[in-house]
């Protein structure tokens, strides 16, 4: 199926839709988007799963970390007469681990932006579809009660106007069956009237989940860059409880940075498939959900010439009973006027509303062309599968430059830790203090000399 005008698949959905799939038994699993199915949900929940093994290898890593320094000779503090060689190696190993995570963090906030750029685009076009939409129904339903209330209130008095010539009441009952002939056929094309699914509340529904996404990512880089430069103040000040705080929660935001790579890395591969061929998809999903025919959902999602408009024939109906209902009352203006002179006022009302009937007719003309609600398809599709898939990617290597930045810090911070002074010792307490014992030796040798 062709693609909606603007919207070509990237390299990064082509790369990732080539890449193989498993379910839990390792057999192979097509990549086409079936989110219903229990092996392509297995396939993703695998793709998930491979950040568990990377946190998994995070912690053994961790694991023998400690142990090794546990189980070895652990280095002396440094004394001013015999400083550690050792503290500048372990110190600055810590320090480059950190500042590969705030170069990580970065990264983060770009791509939670583009994911939220994406998103926002989504909602946008589907609020101007809903608009659309909205439009069509509205002027399908004003018109029709137009033409109601003129069959009922002017049709019927010139009817009683004209009753004396018999062939005046039959132009005018003829004039009826054409505006009732026209109200029908207008009505059948408020196609998505009593459909229950409704543009505005899906992106209702999608704005809401993204503020809470967006939220718990910019609180995830948040604690991240505090976990880093308070890990970062620490070394410097060289303050053991800092340093421990920070490494139990360096050890939290690992974990959670492994999660969110695994669900990142998931929803990337799934948009992969989605986008590779998004048509197919909809088409079924919307035909599901809305139970309108293939026809009317392929001419707007498809828009090209090998698709016909299938309101063309109701278009073609109404248009000729307007001109019909024009040349009839013309005649009726003609012959009823000189005779019934009281006919002109329902007959110019008649005229009024049936301007009116044109007017609108025309704007349904236009909105009813697939090309409008097709552009609205391609700026979400855009949304989608460029702008979130670009950030859903971003994210997913802040999350691996996260975790491996705080997997290096964690195992060279014990190393830092130990090789700072006690912090018992006093040997910078301020001399002047008169509680001092060094201070009061002297004071009393001072006392001895007067």
């Amino acid at each position: 199926m062709g693609a909606p005008p603007g919207y070509r698949p990237s390299a990064w959905v082509h790369l990732l839709h080539q890449l193989p799939r498993a379910d839990f038994q390792l057999r192979a699993v097509p990549s086409a988007f079936a989110p219903a199915k229990p092996e392509y949900q297995q396939a993703l929940l695998l793709v998930a799963a491979l950040a568990g093994l990377g946190l998994g290898l995070s912690l053994i890593s961790i694991a023998v970390c400690l142990i090794r320094f546990c189980c070895c000779r652990p280095p002396q503090p440094p004394t001013p007469q015999s400083p550690s060689p050792g503290t500048s190696c372990a110190t600055w190993s810590c320090i480059a681990a950190l500042l590969v995570g705030c170069a990580g963090i970065g990264i983060g906030f770009y791509g939670n932006s583009e994911t939220s750029d994406g998103v926002s685009q989504l909602s946008a076009a589907l609020l101007h579809a809903n608009h659309t939409l909205s439009v069509i129904d509205d002027l399908v339903l004003e018109t029709v009660e137009r033409l109601g209330e003129a069959v009922r209130v002017e049709l019927t008095s010139l009817e009683e106007l004209v009753a004396p010539r018999t062939e005046l009441v039959a132009a005018a009952r003829g004039t009826r069956r054409q505006v009732e002939a026209l109200s029908l056929q207008l009505q059948g094309l408020a196609f998505w009237r009593g459909v229950p699914l409704s543009p505005l509340q899906v992106a209702e529904d999608v704005s809401f989940v993204e503020e809470y996404r967006w939220l718990a990512y910019v609180l995830l880089l948040l604690l991240q860059l505090l976990v880093c430069l308070f890990t970062l103040l620490g070394l410097a000040k060289q303050s053991k409880w800092l340093v421990a705080v920070m490494m139990v929660m360096s050890l939290l935001v690992l974990v959670l940075s492994w999660g969110s790579m695994g669900l990142e890395a998931a929803t990337a591969v799934g948009l992969s498939d989605f986008c590779s061929s998004p048509d197919t998809y909809l088409l079924n999903v919307t035909q599901e959900e809305t139970g309108l025919s293939s026809d009317i959902l392929g001419y707007y999602f498809l828009c090209n010439h090998a698709v016909s408009n299938p309101f063309q024939q109701r278009l073609t109906l109404s248009q000729r009973a307007l001109a019909n209902i024009h040349s009839q009352l013309q005649g009726l203006e003609r012959e009823a006027v000189p005779q019934f002179p009281s006919a002109q006022k329902p007959l110019l009302s008649l005229e009024e509303t049936l301007n009116v009937t044109e007017g609108n007719f025309h704007q349904l003309v236009a909105l009813l062309h697939c090309r409008s609600l097709n552009k609205d398809y391609g700026a979400a599709l855009r949304g989608v599968c460029e702008d979130t898939l670009e950030g859903q990617l971003f994210l997913t290597l802040f999350s691996l430059l996260a975790a491996a930045a705080l997997a290096a810090a964690l195992c060279s911070l014990p190393r830092a830790w130990v090789l700072f002074p006690p912090s018992d010792e006093y040997d910078d307490t301020d001399d002047d203090d008169p509680f001092n014992p060094q201070e009061s030796k002297r004071f009393v040798q001072w006392q001895s000399s007067i």
